[in-house]
């Protein structure tokens, strides 16, 4: 490991000590109270690891605002205690158990390269995902059941519609947890589904009642 660990390159820490003297120093009262005081964040985001969704960004949030949670195609695993690792479900239940949060929130977005590895696995098209070595194809494989919804969809439609089966997936799957069920029957905690475009900049809210999603 010695030999494969080596300082950061030298543009982040450029980048690092323009904020240290900036922002940090401007607000250094500010991030001394959340270190000292703990985070109280108002809603949990569950994202795509893509580079290209800025959560914080694009709802204008500030430090301690957000707990957040990114993984390929911001999918949730159904609730499944096994003894197994679950990271997204460890964050869920202590975002929902510990911290609290009033809102939980299931972003995707546009162009998704999960979502559409998702669709080459399901149609055959991607033997590397098919190996058991694969944690992306394993991991993947908790969207098959939204592919199998759209599948017979024209294929130009097909990964928009794949990419909202993501997010759906996901509510669903949050239900599944105990916890979070008796957090949203208690009116505790409130559940949210969106999609942003990443080339629009419009973002959709998913509405359960009409089964779609709507620009915001």
């Amino acid at each position: 490991m010695k030999e494969h660990v080596r300082p950061l390159p030298s543009y982040l820490v450029e980048r690092y000590q323009g904020w240290q003297a900036t922002t940090y120093t401007e607000n250094r009262a500010w991030y001394r109270r959340l270190a000292d005081e703990g985070q109280r964040p108002r809603a949990m985001v569950i994202s795509c690891c893509d580079s290209r969704v800025h959560v914080t960004k694009i709802f204008g949030a500030d430090q301690g605002e957000f707990f957040i949670h990114r993984n390929i195609a911001n999918l949730v695993p159904p609730y499944n205690p096994d003894g197994d690792h679950h990271g997204t479900s460890a964050a869920i239940e202590y975002a929902v158990r510990n911290l609290k949060v009033a809102h939980l929130i299931l972003l995707g977005h546009s162009n998704c390269g999960g979502v559409a590895g998702c669709c080459a696995l399901c149609e055959g098209n991607a033997p590397d995902l098919e190996t058991p070595d694969s944690f992306v194809g394993t991991w993947l494989n908790l969207l098959r059941p939204g592919y199998e919804r759209v599948k017979d969809i024209p294929e130009a439609q097909r990964q928009q519609a794949l990419e909202e089966e993501a997010v759906k997936i996901s509510l669903e799957n949050l239900m599944t947890f105990p916890f979070v069920r008796e957090a949203l029957d208690d009116d505790r905690m409130t559940l949210h589904g969106l999609r942003i475009d990443i080339g629009e900049g419009k973002l959709y809210e998913y509405d359960p009642k009409e089964n779609s999603f709507a620009a915001i």
